[in-house]
């Protein structure tokens, strides 16, 4: 974890106040070269969950920009800096187009969700963004965004579904919390599992439905078979 010599509470003019978390060091002087060079202050980075915690609480930045598959998981890391620190926003910055990824950390109180191929250059201007009211986020990911809460209600899952003839109780349970918008370490926490149990059961479904992400399963599992039209999953 490093702080910069001589740091203070004053911000350039125009300037965001920002701690950076990643546990590349490459990456992140990429990125503190981009912020910097639009008059930007870092005003701290750490490599770990942790650390962007701690120097976040003790900074009290205008922003975190946060790795998720860092030690520790920066969705965590949101989850606790969004809880402490409100009126710091939470941009994740990760390599990551993973459905669970975007919506996890969206539930964990992410204000925007960028990612890493995208030219650093413009980081700057999201981030403005973001404390002007605006959410940052990749192109790529705004249509599942929509598709995924435009809906008013959730439609629950139905037991007797063909879909979920083919799950195993764990399974089916690990996936209904997931559908209620519980986020992986909720669901780990509620069942008493590892997060990467979580999603060991979510990988199994996908592949036994043959469907490419969450969503296409929460549809399979909330179909009633009584429904006109409805497709059964191929064996």
């Amino acid at each position: 974890m490093t702080t910069p010599e001589g740091e203070g509470r004053g911000e350039p003019a125009g300037g965001i106040r920002i701690v950076l978390a990643d546990d590349h060091a490459r990456v992140r002087a990429q990125v503190r070269e981009a912020l910097e060079a639009d008059g930007c202050q870092v005003c701290g980075e750490g490599a770990t969950a942790q650390e962007a915690i701690d120097l976040a609480v003790e900074h009290s930045p205008d922003v975190v920009l946060l790795d998720i598959h860092m030690p520790g998981s920066g969705i965590s890391a949101a989850a606790e800096i969004t809880r402490r620190l409100p009126q710091t926003a939470v941009v994740m910055l990760t390599r990551s187009a993973d459905d669970e990824d975007l919506f996890d950390s969206l539930r964990a109180g992410a204000s925007g969700y960028l990612l890493k191929g995208e030219d650093p250059r413009g980081l700057p201007d999201a981030l403005r963004g973001v404390l002007d009211g605006e959410a940052a986020m990749s192109r790529q990911l705004v249509t599942r965004i929509m598709k995924e809460f435009r809906a008013p209600t959730r439609r629950a899952f139905v037991r007797k579904s063909v879909a979920a003839g083919r799950l195993s109780a764990r399974e089916w349970e690990v996936m209904e919390l997931l559908g209620q918008g519980l986020t992986t370490d909720d669901v780990a926490k509620r069942l008493f599992l590892a997060p990467t149990t979580v999603r060991v059961h979510v990988s199994t479904v996908l592949r036994k439905l043959r469907v490419k992400d969450r969503e296409s399963a929460f549809t399979l599992l909330r179909q009633d078979p009584a429904d006109a039209g409805q497709e059964s999953p191929e064996p």
